[in-house]
């Protein structure tokens, strides 16, 4: 029997498809933005898209849509918390983190992964946080929290998220061990140099060798590439570009050029030997290591570590926002294995 899973706020789906390869079974993917669903549907055979406000809905609902649950995963906006610790009632933000406690209280799941920005853990002197502990704790869940990193597991990117895990059972649960450090975390090349300069159509055959263990377990399940179209930058773009080196940023640079994006981030170009920068959702600021142009929404994706045959739905800007707020799948995995071994242990 597999561990049933409820994923709110699922965007397209990173935190479900790492519990899906950790062994669970996804009974359903809640949001309220229908684009991201689509992808989500496609990419989750079984489980349900639901199209939901989890800021204005009924608890008892949902429950009845899509039956009980074992965890409850998601990443509900935070931002809501004054910084006093409190909830700040006239935010509407504050609903949405609302419906995650709702969630978990009507459905009495046998644990909980709560997500967020790690700024979380420290914001207010710490009482955003402790805020958080008490209101699962007083539901009587043992709860834990700790940032990590995604690089540490596997994931060629610097990302780090606030990873809040309940439980009813005791508190023993572990935090996965890193996979990875400085010697042998995932560079950016070797996860993005198999992938062409140019566009190509979805469904084209990748006819270069993998040149990383990291790319053969990209395409391991296909050798087809998808959601590689490029972005057409005008010519004065990539002439700055094209003067920035690899892993180099807005100060190298000539003088003239360095006011022409306003954004301290602006005119950085990933570093071909180490893991990337955080991605955005499309801002066009961060630029291939090698080729003068942002990354493709494949080598975003890559780069998130999704597999290449995860295939994206809707416009180009709409893919960018979906991979670019989605949690990475091998540290959701890396996450997701340690507790099931937590429940296996103690149900």
């Amino acid at each position: 029997m597999k561990y049933r899973v409820l994923d709110l706020f699922s965007g397209c789906g990173g935190l479900s498809y790492g519990f899906e390869c950790a062994g669970f079974h996804i009974v359903a993917g809640v949001d309220n933005w229908e684009d991201s669903l689509v992808t989500y549907r496609a990419n989750h055979k079984g489980s349900k898209g639901i199209l939901l406000d989890l800021g204005n809905f009924d608890p008892a609902s949902l429950h009845k849509e899509v039956g009980d649950v074992d965890v409850v995963i998601g990443g509900p906006p935070c931002q809501g918390f004054s910084l006093s610790g409190k909830r700040n009632p006239n935010d509407p933000r504050n609903k949405l983190y609302k419906g995650f406690v709702d969630v978990v209280k009507e459905f009495r799941p046998k644990a909980f992964i709560l997500e967020n920005v790690p700024n979380l853990a420290s914001m207010a002197q710490g009482k955003i946080k402790d805020a958080i502990i008490k209101e699962f704790s007083e539901l009587g869940y043992n709860v834990k929290y700790k940032v990590l990193l995604a690089s540490d597991y596997g994931v060629p990117q610097n990302r780090r998220r606030v990873i809040f895990v309940g439980s009813i059972y005791n508190d023993n649960y572990e935090y996965p061990t890193p996979t990875n450090n400085d010697d042998n975390r995932v560079t950016t090349s070797e996860a993005l140099s198999d992938l062409p300069e140019e566009s190509v159509d979805d469904g084209t055959i990748n006819t270069q060798v993998p040149l990383s263990d990291y790319q053969k377990l990209m395409r391991k399940r296909t050798d087809k590439i998808y959601n590689h179209v490029t972005s057409e930058h005008s010519e004065q773009t990539k002439k700055i570009i094209s003067l920035v080196p690899d892993g180099g940023n807005y100060k190298d640079l000539p003088e003239k050029y360095r006011s022409v994006r306003n954004v301290h981030i602006a005119w950085t170009r990933y570093n071909s030997e180490k893991p990337s920068l955080t991605i955005d959702t499309g801002h066009r600021h961060h630029f291939h290591y090698k080729f003068n142009r942002i990354p493709t929404v494949r080598e975003s994706a890559r780069l998130q570590s999704f597999p290449d045959d995860f295939i994206f739905y809707g416009s180009k800007t709409s893919q960018y926002k979906q991979v670019g707020n989605a949690v990475p799948t091998l540290m959701a995995k890396a996450v997701a294995e340690k507790l099931l071994k937590h429940l296996k242990e103690n149900s």
